[in-house]
């Protein structure tokens, strides 16, 4: 017996030091490397097990096949982006505050691949307008003529599902060529089925990161990598993207998602050609099929002089070496003047983003800042709110939204420009999900943001620093869930 309990014990030794090894050689947020340091010593086996399920500790390595796999895709694809930049360079004369503005897409664009702004773009934003959204979606859907391209973090098989599965379904069967690419946890629960009938009609199916065997797709039990993308391009002339997945809690069809705000955006101009080559991307990664043909990049429907607005897009993820929604974020936020104003639903910042909001308010800055009362992730909830106090007393307006499930991600600074997108302000988009970006950099498109931003204000409840629970359990459920929190 005491022979097996030294084995066991010199096991457990070596799964510490083994767990340690890894954190050490692949440095990150301290708090990050303690929490997992102390898990080895508590949990050795599970411990060791969760982090390279859930860490980024071959984060390098995958980087490395993410971009070999960009690289080998046809070069005439990257020749038709910069003459698409090229083309349809913008001019920012409409937007107020130039030099900030061009200190920031000078950033935006040196640190995502030289993808610039495009200008003559017409675009089309949804809030507070499910149906909306739900009913051009679809009409946009049913209209297409040659491919339809969906790519969705949560593509449920619930009614809102199933209806648009049956639109591509009698689409396929009709000649159009249907692509959907799902993330595989995200989608997670499809019926048996429900991928077969697609399959059988034509409709080309692939999961992001299978988590499980699918088809010719490899198995990677990786659970951390995520594609949350929002994404829809039809005919290469018009695409949807924001914050709304596939499914009936986004499009307000029930008395329980009446109440869900997100922020959508449909495109149609030069950006739709960045959107489509995004797309590419991905489904090279996930399927190893190189999709580039000119038929999928008809040229944009343009709409000329100064009607047009001014569109970058920026997508985000492990498969870049910067922490592209990070610096987006503290660079829109430094850039501000008078006002920053940021809706998300997962509110975990980081230290550094800590800091760059305090800043900005000891600056003189407006920084308002709308989260939801209630999410879905708990720990996020609680370990947001163990920020409240210190982001109050530096003057940051904080306020909880009360009518319902706040999905929107929005930034808007100065009235001058705003980002839309699928990126939470947390350390899941900061560095591990593939998330994807729209800065819009139009007056007239910020005053409509910061109009819808008011109107959820209203609804809204200001968090007062007296009024907070100060309890002794509340602060230990606050502190605990802060501590944890890199592990969400």
């Amino acid at each position: 017996m005491m022979h097996y309990i030294s084995l066991l014990s010199l096991l457990n030794l070596g799964l510490v030091l083994f767990g340690y090894y890894h954190v050490l050689r692949h440095p990150r947020e301290p708090r990050a490397m303690l929490v997992w340091l102390l898990t080895f010593l508590l949990l050795p086996a599970l411990g060791v097990l969760l982090f390279f399920l859930l860490s980024d500790a071959r984060l390098r390595r995958r980087r490395r096949r993410l971009n070999r796999r960009r690289q080998r895709l046809n070069p005439e694809l990257w020749r038709h982006l910069e003459a698409v930049h090229e083309r349809y360079a913008p001019h920012f004369e409409s937007v107020p505050n130039q030099t900030d503005l061009r200190r920031f897409v000078d950033l935006s664009t040196r640190i995502n691949d030289e993808r610039a702004p495009t200008g003559q773009n017409q675009v089309s934003i949804y809030h507070y307008q499910a149906p909306q959204v739900w009913q051009d979606l679809l009409k946009a859907l049913e209209h297409a003529q040659s491919h339809i391209h969906l790519e969705y973090f949560t593509f449920s098989a619930d009614a809102s599902g199933r209806h648009v599965a049956e639109i591509l379904q009698a689409k396929a069967r009709a000649g159009v060529r249907c692509r959907l690419l799902a993330d595989h946890v995200g989608s997670w629960g499809w019926p048996k089925g429900f991928a077969q009938a697609l399959l059988d009609a034509g409709v080309d199916v692939a999961f992001f990161m299978p988590v499980l065997p699918w088809r010719h797709q490899r198995w990677r039990l990786r659970l951390n990598f995520r594609n949350h993308r929002k994404l829809a391009v039809i005919d290469g002339r018009v695409a949807f993207t924001g914050s709304q997945n596939i499914g009936d809690e986004y499009f307000g069809v029930n008395k329980v998602s009446q109440n869900w705000i997100d922020t959508h955006l449909q495109l149609r101009g030069p950006a739709v050609h960045e959107l489509q080559e995004i797309f590419v991307e991905d489904w090279h990664y996930a399927t190893g099929e190189d999709l580039y043909d000119p038929v999928y990049f008809p040229q944009p429907e343009v709409t000329p002089g100064d009607q047009g607005q001014v569109v970058q897009i920026i997508p985000s993820g492990p498969d870049y070496d910067a922490n592209i929604m990070h610096h987006l974020l503290l660079a829109a936020i430094s850039a501000a003047r008078r006002t920053v104003r940021i809706a998300s639903p997962y509110f975990v910042p980081d230290p550094t983003m800590v800091l760059s909001l305090e800043t900005a308010a000891y600056r003189g800055v407006r920084v308002q800042l709308l989260v939801p009362a209630w999410t879905d992730h708990r720990i996020a909830l609680w370990a947001g709110r163990s920020y409240y106090r210190e982001l109050c007393a530096a003057g940051v307006e904080i306020y909880e939204y009360q009518s319902g499930f706040l999905h929107s991600k929005l930034v808007i600074v100065d009235e001058d420009w705003a980002m839309i997108g699928s990126a939470n302000m947390d350390e899941r988009s900061f560095r591990l999900n593939f998330e994807l970006t729209t800065v819009l950099y139009a007056h007239s498109a910020s005053l409509h943001m910061q109009a819808e931003f008011d109107d959820m204000l209203r609804q809204a409840e200001r968090i007062v620093p007296e009024q907070l629970p100060d309890s002794l359990g509340i602060s230990l459920l606050l502190g605990m869930a802060r501590v944890v929190s890199p592990m969400y």
